[in-house]
């Protein structure tokens, strides 16, 4: 094999490589914000989850970005890892489509695909038509990399040493873990198979071994979510785990069923006579089909055992308690009236969370407290959670007809939970400086530091009376209530002023010093937040008396 060959194979590699990423990624911003919206709207049916693994890994072609979502809303906490693993299931199905597609040889077209793909993607100004231009050119560049695969390879098949290795993958247990190898080195199922298929094509590999290939490539395949897992919360790395055992039990499942009924390989084979690429590409599929089917009534012991692996802790418990209604369960036959009380109790305990999810960030802040980051970071998806619910129940309350007490309520009730969420945010927004501040008693001195806490407690005390007025409507509380607001915006415009003048004089980090300001205005802002609160369920005969017109 000359140096050009070996050339040739590689830009093949990429040209193919790059025809995914770029049609993966034009069917993704086609589609918009609808994929995650798709997803993010799984319920507890399996099937439907691992229908919606499908559907959406074949819009994208790509089961490492559909797995990578998951990841990511499993770490958010919009969906559970039981949920998680239906969809993981289905996209392994999804994935095996692009084999499908290269088992036909369309490089003839290919040129087109790119000349039109290309000059769609350069010369149309709408953002939607380019992207599909995107996608026609990526299938395009797919062919001409598979083209390019196939001529490359052909020396190869003259190579002694490059025969002589392949044979020696005949050994099942050697191909599953070439398979795996190479797939993780490819970051793509998919690309792996076609590869094979090529090899198979050119008569390089037998059926048999490229079985025992694209088993052990379904394994290499969860290699990027086991590192995209790497930066997420303990929920997320689960989830990652649960593929990787979902594929391993999916191989010796396979192992086992091809060993003691070899007639499923002939079988498949029948389907395509003579036709090994196709046959490789249809071996795909159905192992996939087989394997969700013979284990997706064992998902929820899968997901037990990803909790084995990554013990559950006791502040994921209280998370997961939490995260759920206590009042507001029935809300459909429940009288208007008893919702609205059900949903004060409900917004009271999302608003109570919020406050201690604020009093957590401070002390997390300057006390570099991991636990108590951490449960910064859950309360936020608690509240999150607790937002949309309780929200949704209260937009199908406004639908009804309701006396004008109930209805102001009700309505109102709904941006009071708006600001309870909004302090949650900056909570979560404050423990995030974590990073940017490593040491604030070095970046921060002993008067800033103080400054800050003073501001720290007065806006709690906002919060603290906020509260109190919405829980027991006591309105008399408001005026003491805006007094601590108004005290709020004073010991925030002066702790900025006096910390700008530190900086100057370097008795701050000047580097840091935008970050304080950027803390202060997020405490000043949930003091605002609490205001909107207290006034929220006023009476309206009442806004002259405190002067809230």
């Amino acid at each position: 094999m000359t140096i050009t060959t070996f050339f040739s194979l590689l830009g093949g590699v990429g040209l193919f490589l790059y025809g995914m990423t770029a049609m993966s990624s034009g069917l993704q911003n086609a589609a918009g914000d609808k994929l995650r919206g798709i997803l993010e709207n799984v319920t507890s049916s399996k099937l439907r989850a691992v229908l919606l693994g499908i559907g959406v890994t074949v819009m994208i072609q790509s089961s490492s970005a559909t797995d990578m979502m998951v990841i990511g809303f499993v770490n958010s906490g919009l969906m559970n890892i039981t949920q998680a693993i239906g969809v993981i299931m289905g996209a392994n199905i999804g994935t095996t489509v692009t084999a499908q597609i290269t088992a036909f040889d369309l490089s003839a077209f290919a040129p087109v695909l790119l000349f039109s793909g290309c000059v769609i993607f350069l010369f149309v100004k709408k953002q939607t038509i380019r992207h599909i231009g995107n996608i026609v050119m990526g299938f395009g560049m797919l062919f001409v990399g598979i083209a390019m695969i196939k001529q490359a390879i052909i020396p190869l098949s003259q190579s002694e040493r490059f025969v002589s290795f392949l044979s020696s993958l005949s050994n099942p247990f050697l191909a599953i873990l070439f398979g795996v190898a190479f797939t993780a080195l490819l970051q793509s199922s998919s690309s792996s198979v076609v590869i094979f298929q090529a090899f198979a094509v050119q008569g390089m590999l037998d059926y048999y071994t490229a079985v025992y290939l694209v088993i052990g490539a379904a394994i290499g395949s969860v290699a990027p979510n086991i590192l995209a897992s790497l930066t997420t919360n303990r929920n997320g790395k689960r989830t990652a785990i649960l593929n990787l055992l979902f594929n391993l039990f999916r191989a010796v499942l396979l192992c086992v069923l091809i060993n003691v009924f070899p007639q499923i390989l002939d079988a498949i084979q029948a389907l395509s006579p003579n036709d090994i690429g196709r046959q490789v590409a249809n071996t795909h599929t159905i192992f996939a089909i087989i394997a969700v089917i013979a284990m997706l009534p064992f998902s929820e012991g899968i997901a037990k055992l990803s909790e084995i692996i990554i013990p559950v802790l006791q502040s994921e418990t209280i998370s997961r308690r939490e995260r759920q209604l206590m009042y507001m369960i029935d809300a459909q036959n429940t009288l208007p009236a008893v919702t609205i009380r059900q949903a004060i109790l409900e917004t009271e305990r999302l608003g109570k969370i919020a406050r201690d999810s604020l009093k957590d960030a401070t002390t997390a802040f300057f006390d570099r407290d991991e636990e108590l980051i951490e449960k910064v970071h859950m309360s936020e998806g608690i509240v999150d959670y607790l937002t949309g619910e309780i929200n949704k129940r209260l937009l199908a309350l406004n639908a009804t007809e309701l006396p004008e007490a109930d209805a102001f309520r009700a309505s109102n009730l709904a941006m009071i939970v708006s600001d309870f969420d909004r302090i949650s945010d900056h909570a979560h927004n404050i423990v995030q400086f974590i990073d940017k501040v490593p040491d604030p008693k070095k970046a921060f001195s002993k008067h800033a530091r103080r400054d800050m806490m003073l501001l720290a407690e007065q806006t709690n005390r906002t919060i603290e009376l906020s509260l109190k007025i919405f829980v027991n409507e006591d309105f008399e509380l408001i005026p003491e209530a805006q007094e601590s607001e108004d005290l709020v915006n004073q010991i925030e415009s002066e702790a900025v002023e006096k910390h700008i003048g530190r900086v100057i004089k370097g008795k701050c980090d000047p580097l840091a010093g935008h970050i304080y300001t950027d803390m202060c205005e997020e405490y000043e802002r949930c003091s605002d937040h609490a205001m909107n609160i207290a006034k929220a369920l006023v009476p309206r005969k009442l806004l002259e008396d405190y002067d809230l017109d």
